[in-house]
């Protein structure tokens, strides 16, 4: 499936575009089953990339929907993230198990769903099919919901909090 994407497209292809895109390949039989994972990855870890891979084992094509710079801040405080949304994507799309980047800056992931239509809503094991925030649109649209990854041990707040932690030590 990474064939799809184009070093033209950039790390973070709109939504609108993607939702198109996705059609004419489903029409074109090239994707069957789309599984559509989100989140900030903002200091990618061994977590994300579990949840990814385990999302991925659920269809032949995985969206990434990065939340917005903005949304990034609303969600974790000021100074958040440390690495901006293109940056993000970027690191993304050099995974095997990522086939596209999205992004989206709403509170919520309904509009995205809604544009794209996946197959699947993976979500990490943080939350329950019954805690999915979107849950009531996944049933709506008929869009399956996986929880993925393994038990919630790592976060790139935690990460970051470690690393301030060091860097403090590191100046004595």
């Amino acid at each position: 499936m990474s064939t799809q994407r184009t070093p033209a497209d950039g790390p973070c292809v709109p939504r609108a575009e993607l939702a198109a895109r996705l059609v004419a390949l489903r029409a074109a039989g090239r994707v069957r089953r789309v599984v559509l994972a989100n989140g900030c990855f903002d200091l990618l870890h061994a977590g994300h990339v579990r949840y990814l891979a385990a999302a991925r084992a659920h269809g032949d094509c995985l969206v990434v929907a990065l939340n917005s710079d903005e949304s990034v801040r609303a969600l974790k405080g000021p100074g958040r993230p440390l690495v901006p949304l293109l940056e993000r994507a970027e690191i993304l799309t050099h995974l095997r198990c990522v086939d596209f980047v999205t992004s989206f800056g709403e509170e919520t992931l309904e509009a995205t769903l809604r544009a794209l239509r996946p197959d699947v809503h993976a979500k990490g094991t943080d939350y329950v099919p019954e805690s999915v925030p979107e849950a009531a649109v996944d049933h709506e649209l008929g869009i399956a919901i996986a929880i993925c990854g393994d038990p919630k041990q790592r976060s790139s707040s935690a990460l970051l909090a470690r690393l301030t932690g060091h860097a403090r030590d590191a100046g004595r």
